[in-house]
């Protein structure tokens, strides 16, 4: 009876780890017809300036600006963008993606007083606003950076990921 119970009690135990992390990839993108991708907001929460180390709200939105432009300039040069007309959002609250291919909608986002940043990614097709692929909710820090490098260097991290799921996309 115990030894009924204990080895499939161990296979289920051995079996979990190896199925978590197939199940967090996400789906990569067929990027055969994409032509012109729009690179959403990064939408950081302003208020949370005093948690991050900044004196005014003002100086931490500066930031939050700044990082979001500098992370859509360097997904325009991802390698899964290659040949693509890339356009980003202008600022908080900006989605117009209507005269695009792929719209990469970022969502769940916090960035914490610990420095690390939440956040999920789709790509939907901004005609049907069909999820086409996504990234799964994860959790990017333990870099090391001062204050104001912190933002950068997490969504540095999503940037690889954003590439390799549309550069896995490019040859379908």
């Amino acid at each position: 009876m115990k030894r009924s119970v204990i080895i499939p009690l161990l296979l289920l135990v051995l079996a979990i780890p190896l199925s978590l992390p197939a199940k967090d990839k996400g789906k990569p993108v067929d990027m055969t017809n994409v032509k012109t991708v729009y690179i959403g907001w990064v939408d950081v929460n302003p208020e949370d300036y005093h948690l991050q180390g900044y004196k005014t709200k003002q100086d931490w939105i500066n930031a939050i600006n700044a990082a979001n432009e500098a992370f859509q300039k360097r997904c325009a040069g991802l390698k899964g963008m290659a040949g693509k007309t890339v356009t980003g959002a202008k600022e908080k609250g900006d989605a117009d993606a209507a005269n695009s291919d792929l719209y990469v909608k970022f969502t769940e986002v916090n960035f914490d007083h610990g420095y690390r940043l939440h956040i999920a990614v789709h790509f939907l097709d901004p005609k049907t606003n069909n999820e086409l692929g996504s990234i799964p909710f994860r959790t990017h820090g333990a870099h090391f950076c001062t204050l104001s490098t912190c933002l950068d260097k997490e969504l540095d991290e999503v940037g690889f990921e954003i590439d390799k799921q549309l550069a896995s996309g490019v040859s379908q």
